[in-house]
Protein backbone atom coordinates (compact mmCIF):
# COMPACT_ATOMS: atom_id res chain seq x y z
CA UNK A 1 0.00 0.00 0.00
CA UNK A 2 1.13 3.31 -1.14
CA UNK A 3 0.26 7.04 0.36
CA UNK A 4 -0.36 8.99 -2.30
CA UNK A 5 -0.69 12.59 -2.08
CA UNK A 6 -3.53 13.30 -4.85
CA UNK A 7 -5.28 16.56 -5.24
CA UNK A 8 -8.99 16.76 -4.44
CA UNK A 9 -11.96 18.98 -5.97
CA UNK A 10 -12.30 22.44 -4.76
CA UNK A 11 -15.57 22.58 -2.89
CA UNK A 12 -17.19 26.04 -3.44
CA UNK A 13 -20.23 26.75 -1.67
CA UNK A 14 -22.19 29.97 -1.90
CA UNK A 15 -24.92 30.79 1.41
CA UNK A 16 -27.27 33.33 1.59
CA UNK A 17 -29.48 34.78 4.69
CA UNK A 18 -32.74 34.93 4.35
CA UNK A 19 -33.89 38.12 2.91
CA UNK A 20 -29.91 39.03 1.77
CA UNK A 21 -29.30 39.59 -1.30
CA UNK A 22 -25.89 38.87 -1.39
CA UNK A 23 -24.28 35.62 -1.18
CA UNK A 24 -21.55 34.75 0.90
CA UNK A 25 -18.61 32.36 -0.66
CA UNK A 26 -17.26 29.30 1.29
CA UNK A 27 -14.01 27.68 -0.38
CA UNK A 28 -12.48 24.42 0.99
CA UNK A 29 -10.08 22.55 -0.47
CA UNK A 30 -8.55 18.98 0.35
CA UNK A 31 -5.06 18.46 -0.72
CA UNK A 32 -4.43 14.95 0.02
CA UNK A 33 -6.08 11.74 0.39
CA UNK A 34 -4.04 9.31 2.84
CA UNK A 35 -6.94 5.99 2.78
CA UNK A 36 -9.33 5.85 1.15
CA UNK A 37 -11.55 4.17 4.25
CA UNK A 38 -11.78 7.93 5.74
CA UNK A 39 -13.15 9.48 2.85
CA UNK A 40 -16.88 9.06 4.45
CA UNK A 41 -15.34 10.97 7.54
CA UNK A 42 -14.20 13.82 5.39
CA UNK A 43 -17.76 14.12 3.75
CA UNK A 44 -19.44 14.14 7.35
CA UNK A 45 -17.07 16.53 8.32
CA UNK A 46 -17.55 18.66 5.55
CA UNK A 47 -21.23 18.74 5.70
CA UNK A 48 -20.40 19.57 9.28
CA UNK A 49 -18.40 22.60 8.78
CA UNK A 50 -20.05 23.80 5.96
CA UNK A 51 -23.86 23.55 7.94
CA UNK A 52 -21.58 25.81 11.11
CA UNK A 53 -20.21 27.97 8.67
CA UNK A 54 -24.40 28.67 6.65
CA UNK A 55 -25.69 29.05 10.27
CA UNK A 56 -23.61 31.16 11.50
CA UNK A 57 -23.47 33.45 8.24
CA UNK A 58 -27.33 34.08 9.01
CA UNK A 59 -27.03 34.31 12.99
CA UNK A 60 -26.24 38.19 13.26
CA UNK A 61 -29.42 39.09 10.86
CA UNK A 62 -32.94 38.68 11.57
CA UNK A 63 -35.18 39.98 9.09
CA UNK A 64 -38.58 41.32 9.98
CA UNK A 65 -37.40 42.53 12.91
CA UNK A 66 -38.33 45.88 12.52
CA UNK A 67 -41.91 44.95 11.64
CA UNK A 68 -42.52 43.07 15.30
CA UNK A 69 -41.68 46.10 16.77
CA UNK A 70 -44.03 48.41 14.81
CA UNK A 71 -46.30 45.52 15.61
CA UNK A 72 -45.53 45.47 19.29
CA UNK A 73 -46.09 48.65 19.35
CA UNK A 74 -49.93 48.53 18.27
CA UNK A 75 -50.76 45.57 20.80
CA UNK A 76 -48.76 47.00 23.71
CA UNK A 77 -51.96 48.19 25.11
CA UNK A 78 -53.70 44.62 25.29
CA UNK A 79 -50.54 43.07 25.74
CA UNK A 80 -50.48 45.25 28.86
CA UNK A 81 -53.65 43.66 30.72
CA UNK A 82 -51.53 40.64 31.03
CA UNK A 83 -50.26 39.88 34.49
CA UNK A 84 -48.50 36.92 33.75
CA UNK A 85 -44.75 36.70 34.61
CA UNK A 86 -43.03 35.18 31.77
CA UNK A 87 -39.30 34.02 30.99
CA UNK A 88 -36.99 37.27 29.73
CA UNK A 89 -33.53 36.44 29.16
CA UNK A 90 -31.50 40.25 29.90
CA UNK A 91 -29.65 40.54 26.59
CA UNK A 92 -26.84 41.28 28.69
CA UNK A 93 -27.35 37.51 30.16
CA UNK A 94 -27.54 35.81 26.44
CA UNK A 95 -24.25 34.76 25.29
CA UNK A 96 -24.18 35.65 21.16
CA UNK A 97 -24.65 32.26 19.78
CA UNK A 98 -27.61 32.20 21.86
CA UNK A 99 -29.65 35.11 21.07
CA UNK A 100 -31.55 33.58 18.26
CA UNK A 101 -32.73 30.92 20.82
CA UNK A 102 -33.47 33.39 23.04
CA UNK A 103 -35.68 35.38 20.53
CA UNK A 104 -37.19 32.20 20.13
CA UNK A 105 -38.16 32.20 23.73
CA UNK A 106 -39.67 35.99 23.87
CA UNK A 107 -41.92 34.86 20.77
CA UNK A 108 -43.29 31.79 22.15
CA UNK A 109 -43.93 33.33 25.47
CA UNK A 110 -45.71 36.33 23.63
CA UNK A 111 -47.97 33.86 21.53
CA UNK A 112 -48.83 32.25 25.18
CA UNK A 113 -49.83 35.79 26.58
CA UNK A 114 -52.04 36.36 23.03
CA UNK A 115 -53.60 33.10 23.10
CA UNK A 116 -54.34 33.58 27.35
CA UNK A 117 -55.43 37.27 27.05
CA UNK A 118 -57.80 36.17 23.85
CA UNK A 119 -56.38 38.50 21.23
CA UNK A 120 -57.93 38.37 17.75
CA UNK A 121 -57.62 40.86 15.80
CA UNK A 122 -56.07 40.80 13.10
CA UNK A 123 -52.88 42.70 13.99
CA UNK A 124 -51.24 39.58 15.77
CA UNK A 125 -50.47 37.68 12.75
CA UNK A 126 -47.16 39.70 12.28
CA UNK A 127 -46.14 37.92 15.30
CA UNK A 128 -47.23 34.45 14.12
CA UNK A 129 -45.85 35.06 10.80
CA UNK A 130 -42.81 36.18 12.46
CA UNK A 131 -42.75 33.04 14.40
CA UNK A 132 -43.01 31.01 11.26
CA UNK A 133 -39.66 32.24 10.28
CA UNK A 134 -37.97 31.15 12.88
CA UNK A 135 -35.87 27.99 12.33
CA UNK A 136 -37.82 25.83 14.96
CA UNK A 137 -35.74 22.71 14.38
CA UNK A 138 -32.61 24.57 15.28
CA UNK A 139 -30.17 22.65 17.48
CA UNK A 140 -28.74 25.02 19.69
CA UNK A 141 -26.47 23.48 21.62
CA UNK A 142 -25.06 25.25 24.91
CA UNK A 143 -27.66 27.70 25.30
CA UNK A 144 -30.03 27.44 28.29
CA UNK A 145 -33.23 26.46 27.43
CA UNK A 146 -35.70 29.42 28.63
CA UNK A 147 -37.19 28.14 31.81
CA UNK A 148 -33.57 29.13 33.16
CA UNK A 149 -34.18 32.56 32.62
CA UNK A 150 -35.52 34.86 35.48
CA UNK A 151 -39.60 35.52 35.21
CA UNK A 152 -40.50 38.98 34.70
CA UNK A 153 -43.60 41.38 34.34
CA UNK A 154 -44.45 42.40 31.09
CA UNK A 155 -43.41 45.65 30.99
CA UNK A 156 -40.42 44.43 32.08
CA UNK A 157 -40.69 41.53 29.21
CA UNK A 158 -41.75 43.47 26.92
CA UNK A 159 -39.13 46.18 27.55
CA UNK A 160 -36.27 43.44 27.22
CA UNK A 161 -38.19 41.89 23.88
CA UNK A 162 -37.71 45.78 22.56
CA UNK A 163 -33.59 45.71 23.48
CA UNK A 164 -33.40 42.26 21.86
CA UNK A 165 -35.33 42.96 18.56
CA UNK A 166 -33.42 46.47 18.14
CA UNK A 167 -30.27 44.30 18.87
CA UNK A 168 -31.42 42.53 15.60
CA UNK A 169 -32.26 45.09 13.67
CA UNK A 170 -29.22 46.99 13.95
CA UNK A 171 -27.15 44.13 12.96
CA UNK A 172 -29.75 43.56 9.84
CA UNK A 173 -28.94 46.86 8.56
CA UNK A 174 -24.89 46.68 9.75
CA UNK A 175 -24.47 43.90 7.28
Amino acid sequence: MTDIMTALPVIHVQTTCPGDPRAKGVQFQSTCNLCRESHKTQVWLCFLVLSFLSTSACAASVPGTEIVQKCLDMLKPTIEKSDAMLYAPSTNDVEENCKMMSLRCYIMELIMVLNEEEVKDNKVNCIFDFNKTLDQQANYVGCPPCEAYSLKDITMFLHRLNNLLEEFTSKTHST
